[in-house]
């Protein structure tokens, strides 16, 4: 596992430019230059060379990130920030009391535990399997679909509806992705060595997910054998088509860690009474990301209401998008917007399963 001294060339190649100052959501709302990566890394830089300890105040900053990762995309010199920023908070955890408590709500016997108690509490619904299929897909569902069931029963609504089989195993875990947002990658490790052989013993020819960030940690296990592809991409690259009843207009919110904007564009022109819209600043973040939604609530709020005023303007009947996270951010931002016949927010598989699947 790295320490912060292993990235001491990575934070001196930072430049000051202000690339990043100039995509950071977080920057934009506040104006505070220590919450953008820049800032940051003059306090870490500090660190490294002892003349600030890794704080609470500095670990403050560090959790106002989305983790959006913008500023590691646009950065001229090509610095991973999120792992340095990672790496920074495990150092914290590590040697703080606090540490101690996030661990301790991040192992088995907590967060394993409330996670699956809340699935046997909002069961899922059956679905049947083809004799012969096609192929044959691991739907790796993530903690959300094991907390909120409709994206899970919309899945397999619209796969008992074709040729491929969908295989379930409820001894997966969490893909990781709240470990890697608290800097706990100890733990972060552990479940992505037991998904990871988990996965291999499978009898699949792909790994298929609905959740934008497990589809971005799953690719990133470096001893994963499987495939991992997300739910629209599949249905695209297999031309399945769907019909609706009734027109409807729609607009796109990209989750942070959906880089298939253009597939999700051909999936909306393969449905049938189905009219989008892009509406301003579809791939901003839609101020959710997880903890940073508790940590940074008035934050939080401001970023998702910015989002859904955005929404608005293009008059859709309903606000798609690919992360149940961000399902949560954008009702969240619904709350606080003031109008009548407000947008439906919707999962993409959800919206989809409401459709007829064309032959």
């Amino acid at each position: 596992m790295k320490q912060l001294k292993d990235f001491a060339d990575s934070i001196n190649k930072c430049s000051k430019c202000g690339m990043c100052q100039a995509v950071c959501p977080v920057f934009k709302a506040t104006g505070n230059e220590c919450a953008v990566s820049k800032g940051k890394f003059v306090m870490l830089d500090g660190v490294l060379k002892g003349d600030l300890k890794l704080s609470k105040t500095i670990n403050k900053y560090l959790e106002m990130c989305l983790k959006c990762d913008k500023c590691s995309k646009f950065c001229p010199s090509g610095i991973d920030v999120c792992e340095i920023f990672r790496t920074a908070k495990s150092e914290y955890l590590t040697n703080s009391p606090e540490g101690k408590f996030v661990k301790f709500l991040e192992s088995e016997l907590i967060f394993d535990n409330l996670i699956n108690l809340a699935g046997i509490f909002n069961s899922g619904k059956q679905h049947s399997n083809p004799k012969n299929p096609v192929k044959k897909l691991l739907f790796f569902k993530g903690c959300a679909n094991k907390l909120f069931k409709s994206s899970d029963n919309a899945v397999k609504d619209i796969f008992s509806r074709t040729c491929y089989s969908l295989i379930e195993n409820d001894k997966l875990k969490c893909c990781g992705v709240p470990f890697l947002s608290s800097g706990n990658l100890s733990r972060y490790e552990s479940v992505e060595n037991f998904n990871t052989e988990l996965i291999n013993q499978i009898d699949c020819d792909a790994v298929i997910t609905d959740c934008a960030s497990c589809m971005t940690v799953l690719q990133k296990y470096p001893e994963l054998q499987k495939p991992v592809i997300d739910f629209t991409e599949f249905l695209v690259n297999e031309n399945i088509k769907f019909r609706f009843d009734k027109p409807v207009r729609v607009t796109f919110h990209k989750p942070c860690h959906y880089d298939k904007y253009n597939v999700f564009k051909k999936l909306i022109q393969n449905c049938e009474n189905a009219e989008y819209t892009e509406m301003p600043e579809y791939d901003e973040c839609c101020g959710f990301a997880g903890q940073f939604a508790f940590t940074n609530r008035k934050l939080s709020k401001e970023l998702s209401k910015n989002k859904i005023i955005n929404a608005l303007t293009v008059n859709s009947d309903i606000i798609l998008t690919t992360c149940p996270a961000c399902v949560m951010g954008l009702k969240q931002g619904l709350s606080l917007v003031k109008q009548k016949n407000k947008p439906k927010v919707m999962n993409i598989t959800e919206f989809l399963a409401a459709a007829q699947i064309i032959e």
